[in-house]
């Protein structure tokens, strides 16, 4: 870290993420202990994935993408095969749909939200670096009750904090044991993962001549898996609560407030002094219903198929829609495709010129990007061009390979958006609605910003007897995004999931007992150019896919992980969500300045969901020389001083 006054430079590269290798740089005024001026996240490796996809058949795309991710890449086969439906304009059977929801349930979510909060995100919360770094906390932690003590068995909280320490902790151990039964769940139905091999264009591949045996080993891991999320969530709930209402900041607000990024407004006053330019969340909703998107869908013609989507999208299970300021401003997931705008100002790409298959409308003849903004900049219209100058950062100019991600409004505003679990529940609590399983005690309701959620009796012997009888969660989601409050929403998604996975049993069921076994209608390739969008939601956050394909063989494909967005540089419409909420998180280590390691700043980063944590150097440098290195666990970082 360099030392400049009072103003302290941190860099800390890398963190590791899904999508490659992130770095975060900013200054911080040592005796506030607050960040000041700008802030950087840089994505420091380009992959390729829309380039040398262009030419395959579009049937290919779900394979090809699915290698983007060795964590979710079932989020992007998924977001992949949706888009190729649409270009294609065929759907599964009722069967197909189900059967691309339970999997998806299993691999990537149930899996993956377990792994982020058990053993990736988790350890920022153990007692090997919470006594460490914050020894008051802790402390303070071993006064304090678990609420929920009769469900998880951890009578401190400190408790807690101790079962998060990596390897030897309970927690990191039972979340590498469960989020195993997840996994195989979902290969039951996908064959492999991370990479799928049974999803095609208008259904899935998987053999259910077995259909009953196919039932019974995905149930029976379901139910283990109802149990382990029961306890999961209620030592989360407490852990998060204590942070919530027991820790503050240097400053004097609520920890709740550290790494703020979306609010209802640029000044929320639940933080007072805190600002931010992260107005809008956006979520695509997930598991489609069998009969909207397996049944009534029209077949076999593109444009028929674009203009019915939204009809099939809003009886996902999880809803869609755009929150702008605190407002549901719409649940159409055509809407939110042609409100996308990507740049690359401060990216290492190049500027393209119009393309030949160039639209300045959506099929149904609505402009992209609400004729507000250049439609060249929509990503059908998108080229990808890679240009990397010279050998060193320019952060006044291109700093990253992340492009600008942007929502266009049709009243011409412009805005950095947040995808990711808080983004998703925000949502869904907006819409007043219920659904109830069939043949199961498991439901969920939404409305009035909260969710409540229903688990039916389950048990595993791993666990606690506590967890066996059936439990009611209730959620009220905060206006605001912050590092506790997107761990929180994350915790509660997987009761969600849970819910979205024995609905799957129980629709599956239901058209085994009528004889519905087909899964998949043949697909047809179109002789004209036509274009696709598929959107779903990974643990992470929306994952969008656009195709654009002509005669069997891809024009272009664009992809937005819900990292592309979220970790977006900032330009003149403001900060993204990872800038945002490092120039949003106070330091809160309990050590002098050129101590520090950087744990808010990570924190709140690996809050919108990291891939690993894993042991990297950290070096002290002075005049260009390395003083010291020490190995650590999870802080990826180097500083300068």
């Amino acid at each position: 870290m360099t030392r400049t006054s009072r103003t302290i430079r941190i860099h800390i590269d890398p963190i590791t993420r899904i999508e490659g290798h992130l770095g975060l740089r900013l200054h911080v005024d040592a005796e506030t202990r607050k960040p000041t001026g700008e802030a950087w996240t840089f994505v420091t490796m380009f992959r390729g994935f829309e380039i040398f996809s262009i030419g395959r058949p579009p049937e290919d795309l779900p394979h090809v993408t699915s290698r983007i991710c060795g964590v979710c890449g079932a989020s992007h086969a998924n977001a992949s095969v949706l888009a190729v439906d649409m270009a294609y304009g065929v759907s599964p059977k009722p069967m197909g749909v189900v059967l691309r929801n339970m999997a998806f349930a299993m691999t990537d979510h149930i899996y993956d939200h377990s792994i982020i909060l058990g053993m990736l995100e988790g350890p920022d919360y153990s007692a090997a670096i919470v006594s460490k770094f914050t020894p008051s906390v802790y402390d303070h932690a071993k006064k304090v009750y678990a609420e929920h003590r009769d469900i998880h068995g951890f009578t401190t909280i400190a408790d807690i904090m101790e079962a998060l320490n990596p390897l030897t902790g309970k927690v990191w151990q039972y979340a590498v044991r469960f989020q195993r039964l997840a996994r195989e769940a979902g290969v039951l139905i996908y064959g492999r993962h991370s990479h799928p091999s049974t999803l095609i264009p208008g259904g899935i591949s998987t053999d259910i001549s077995d259909a009953e045996n196919l039932l019974l080993a995905y149930t029976t891991r379901l139910i283990k898996l109802t149990a382990w999320v029961k306890w999961f969530y209620a030592l989360w709930e407490d852990l998060l609560s204590f942070f919530e209402k027991e820790v503050t900041l240097p400053g004097g607000l609520p920890y709740s407030c550290n790494g703020l990024s979306y609010a209802y407004t640029s000044e929320p006053s639940e933080c007072p002094g805190m600002k931010t330019t992260v107005l809008a969340v956006t979520s695509s909703g997930i598991f489609d219903d069998p009969e909207a998107y397996g049944e009534d869908m029209p077949q076999y013609d593109p444009v028929e198929f674009y203009k019915a989507i939204d009809k099939a999208a809003i009886k996902r299970l999880l809803k869609p829609g755009i929150v702008i300021r605190g407002e549901l401003v719409s649940t159409s997931l055509k809407e939110y495709q042609r409100s996308i705008m990507e740049h690359v100002e401060r990216a290492f790409y190049e500027d393209w010129d119009k393309p030949r298959w160039y639209r300045e409308q959506d099929p149904e003849g609505s402009p992209l990007l609400h004729g507000k903004y250049d439609a060249k900049y929509h990503p059908w219209n998108k080229v990808t061009i890679p240009k990397l100058e010279g050998k060193a950062i320019n952060w006044s100019g291109k700093y990253t390979w992340a492009t600008h991600v942007r929502l266009v409004w049709k009243d011409g505003s412009i805005l950095p958006f947040e995808v990711g679990p808080y983004a998703r529940l925000l949502i869904t609590s907006m819409h007043n609605y219920s659904v109830n399983v069939d043949g199961a005690d498991a439901w969920f309701k939404a409305g009035g910003r909260e969710i409540t959620v229903h688990l039916p009796r389950a048990c595993t012997d791993e666990l606690p007897g506590s967890v066996c009888e059936p439990m009611e969660f209730k959620w009220k989601v905060p206006p605001i995004s912050t590092t506790i409050y997107r761990l929180w929403a994350r915790a509660f998604n997987l009761l969600l999931d849970v819910v979205g996975a024995w609905k799957g049993v129980s629709q599956y069921r239901s058209l085994l007992d009528k004889r519905y076994t087909e899964t998949s209608r043949p697909w047809k390739v179109p002789r004209t150019i036509t274009f696709g969008f598929g959107f779903t939601e990974a643990p992470r956050g929306t994952v969008r896919h656009w195709v654009v394909q002509e005669n069997g063989k891809v024009l272009n494909v664009q992809i937005h992980a819900p990292t592309t967005g979220n970790v977006s540089p900032h330009d003149r419409f403001g900060y993204s969500p990872f800038e945002q909420s490092a120039l949003n998180s106070w330091v809160t280590e309990e050590l002098p300045p050129e101590e520090w390691q950087g744990l808010d700043f990570v924190r709140s980063i690996r809050s919108f969901d990291p891939c690993l944590a894993c042991a990297v150097h950290l070096a002290f440098r002075k005049d260009g020389k390395t003083v010291k290195t020490v190995e650590k666990m999870l802080t990826h970082a180097y500083y300068t001083f």
